[in-house]
């Protein structure tokens, strides 16, 4: 305890109340000898990272209890199947400078529940660097992190609909359902559509330099 607490640049009381706060899991122990590891340096390094950034410990215990019952990597990403989207890794610290005081343990458990997150020992893992950017995007631009997870899960159900539309209709009317020609189909269809789609709310919306002045 002694030596773990020395490299984290912690005092012995401060790593006490820390293991009494569940902030790290229990050392393995060996008959009367206490073992921590590289995974509980890391964790603590994490915990001063976040008091830094201004985090609470009570809230550090939140974020620190999700991590502890996330979802596996490898059941998230769904290891061994193709996929365009390139995943990050990410430290707790990193998740929150791109969320600030949005990456609570809520928004966490429900980024663990649509997929977003998994877990990789004291990493996270975000399964697309393009929903990442863009939901970190959102959150700078004023939109709470809860409402773009809810967003989300609606355009989940719906892309998933779509998903099963082109599979069925390739499946059904090609003898060679090619995965590559499939992806660049669906994406181009999609791309304009929705597009097209949003040119279509807009004009309904009006000009949004001209509040409640529809275009003509």
């Amino acid at each position: 305890m002694e030596e773990l607490a020395e490299e984290a640049g912690i005092t012995v009381r401060t790593l006490r109340f820390y293991r009494e706060r569940g902030l790290i899991q229990p050392p393995r122990r060996e008959g009367r000898i206490a073992w921590y590891d590289d995974h509980h340096l890391a964790r603590l390094r994490t915990i001063t990272g976040l008091l830094e950034r201004g985090h609470t410990l009570n809230g550090i215990a939140d974020l620190a209890a999700t991590f502890d019952s996330g979802r596996d990597v490898a059941e998230v990403l769904g290891l061994g199947e193709p996929s365009e989207e390139t995943p990050v890794r990410l430290t707790p610290e990193q998740l929150a400078d791109y969320f600030k005081d949005q990456a609570t343990a809520e928004n966490l458990s429900a980024s663990m529940e649509l997929g977003y997150l998994g877990i990789d020992g004291d990493e996270i893992v975000h399964i697309s660097r393009r929903l990442l950017d863009a939901s970190s995007e959102l959150v700078r631009a004023g939109v709470p992190l809860d409402a773009v997870l809810s967003s989300g899960r609606q355009v989940r159900e719906h892309a998933d609909a779509l998903a099963d539309l082109f599979v069925r209709v390739l499946r059904t009317h090609t003898a060679d359902s090619d995965p590559g020609q499939l992806r660049t189909l669906a994406h181009a269809v999609v791309d304009a559509e929705l597009s097209m789609a949003l040119d279509r709310r807009l004009r309904e919306d009006g000009d949004p330099d001209e509040p409640g002045r529809p275009r003509p």
